[in-house]
């Protein structure tokens, strides 16, 4: 998303997926360092979107996880936030439905109009590990132009979107 960001946007990418530990209902706080992180990241955040697959029928677990650390923390509540699966065609609905249902749990505003399902497959990956296909790259910066101009209208505008 970065590489393909148009002017004006400036695309963020969070790396810590890996990093998170397990989510536990009512872990003790502090948080861990990790989920702080996470926190500080969406807390700039002018807008989310989220890149994913879909795993066994719905969201992979890392990616749930991380959903499950804003449960009731108001990480999300009324950001703007959209999804972009690459699953192949016949695929992906479990994944959107899960992110439907989460982050309307957590209060996001989800435009489901700008979420949409760009496939990838391994050969559209240089060997930098960026998407190389154009069809993804158009795409990827429509949803991102799309998902900018949701969070104008929403009032949080800024001359610099940062989406996360």
């Amino acid at each position: 998303m970065q590489a393909v960001a148009p002017e004006g946007i400036e695309a963020r990418w969070y790396g810590g997926l890996a990093e998170l530990p397990a989510f536990i209902p009512e872990a003790p706080e502090p948080a861990p360092p990790e989920v702080l992180r996470l926190r500080e990241h969406l807390a700039a955040a002018d807008a989310v979107l989220f890149c994913t697959p879909e795993y066994a029928g719905t969201l992979p677990g890392s990616l749930k996880n991380l959903l499950d650390w804003t449960v009731g923390t108001g990480d999300l509540n009324a950001k703007p936030a959209a999804w972009l699966t690459v699953a192949p065609p016949g695929r992906g609905d479990g994944a959107a439905a899960t992110l439907a249902s989460v982050l309307g749990y957590v209060g996001a505003e989800v435009d489901e109009a700008i979420c949409t399902r760009l496939p990838l497959s391994r050969t559209d990956i240089g060997g930098d590990g960026l998407v190389v296909s154009p069809e993804f790259r158009a795409g990827a910066t429509e949803v991102l132009l799309r998902l900018t101009a949701r969070r104008r209208d929403s009032g949080t505008d800024r001359p610099d979107a940062a989406i996360h």
